[in-house]
């Protein structure tokens, strides 16, 4: 009698429908790109739905004011590219704030002609550099602090690199998984690369941002999002990128499978993803003393008040926690 109940509720539960997955949106901070790559792989690989999560990634572009997006209500969880979008929400009283960080180091770079003298960011001081309108507001205000730019040197940058190509003393922004790749592609010539966070520029970058009440009421959804983004990340990395690619290359069809492929090496060769506390700590890891390091430098450049409560900025409730550590090869 008790093995036929048994056997009775075995059927019972085979019967029943399955749990529902919760629905969420990310957005992403850009067109799809190889950046992007860790949140596409755990859509295409399952790893969202292994976690009971049905993701819809919104994909970003110009324009895209990441951290309003949450905020608002516009995504239920977003990417940002810096720490500047928590910090800048902490400043405005808005309840948003950062769950994770995904690239330890930021990919913003200041890229040279090679033999002009510019082959150092200190020696960038006083010479004409091409940057963007929203990067007075942020790493700027670095490189004015540390190497003594000053904003006489701006001149503006509308994303094309056709005069860096034009003109060998120029200087450009732009990330170390992108435009170099562009620039030597089309000129044939290896520029000089400039990665910032390699001169103490201490941005974490690749954020995900949620609003206080979903981190305080639903924290086991935060916590399935960054366990499953995890392993797309680890996946991305460290496995087959293909699946996740194949979704880039849908929703972006500008996109280049060689380019995807550069942004991957690069990505893996200068660590962006995967260096510093991640190594013992898992991706997405951060700490109080990096945040507390960025705070501070950019209060002494001015951008922050003494006083605010940068803690509000983040969480340190998901991360940390070596979690998926066991997908990277050893």
């Amino acid at each position: 009698m008790i093995a036929a109940r048994f056997i009775l509720a075995a059927l019972l539960l085979a019967a029943a429908p399955a749990m529902a997955e919760t629905k969420l949106s990310f957005g992403t901070d850009w067109l799809a790109e190889a950046e992007h790559g860790g949140f596409y792989q755990a859509v295409a690989m399952g790893f969202y739905k292994k976690h009971g999560l049905d993701v819809t990634i919104r994909m970003g572009g110009p324009g895209t004011n990441a951290p309003q997006m949450v905020a608002a209500g516009v995504t239920d969880l977003q990417m940002t590219s810096g720490s500047f979008g928590a910090l800048n929400m902490v400043q405005q009283d808005v309840p948003v704030l950062a769950v994770a960080a995904y690239f330890q180091k930021d990919p913003q770079v200041l890229i040279s002609h090679p033999g002009t003298g510019n082959d150092s960011l200190a020696e960038m001081k006083g010479k004409p550099i091409m940057i963007s309108a929203g990067a007075r507001s942020g790493y700027w205000l670095f490189l004015k602090a540390k190497f003594g730019f000053s904003d006489t040197q701006i001149k503006p940058y509308n994303f094309s690199m056709a005069p860096f190509l034009a003109d060998k003393s120029a200087i450009q922004q732009g990330f170390i998984s992108s435009e170099p790749f562009q620039i030597e592609r089309q000129s044939g010539e290896k520029p000089l690369v400039h990665l910032l966070a390699d001169n103490g520029y201490a941005n974490y970058s690749n954020l995900v941002l949620a609003t206080r009440k979903m981190v305080t009421e639903k924290p086991e959804i935060v916590r399935a999002f960054i366990e499953a983004s995890t392993e797309g990340w680890y996946s991305y990395l460290y496995g087959d990128p293909a699946p996740g690619n194949a979704l880039i290359r849908a929703a972006n069809k500008d996109m280049t499978q060689e380019t995807i492929d550069n942004s991957i090496k690069v990505m893996k060769q200068y660590g962006i993803a995967d260096s510093g506390d991640s190594l013992t700590l898992g991706l997405g890891a951060m700490s109080e003393a990096r945040w507390k390091s960025f705070y501070d430098t950019m209060t002494e450049a001015g951008l922050y008040k003494p006083g605010l409560d940068w803690h509000r900025a983040f969480t340190l409730d998901f991360v940390n926690v070596k979690y998926g550590m066991e997908m990277k090869p050893k």
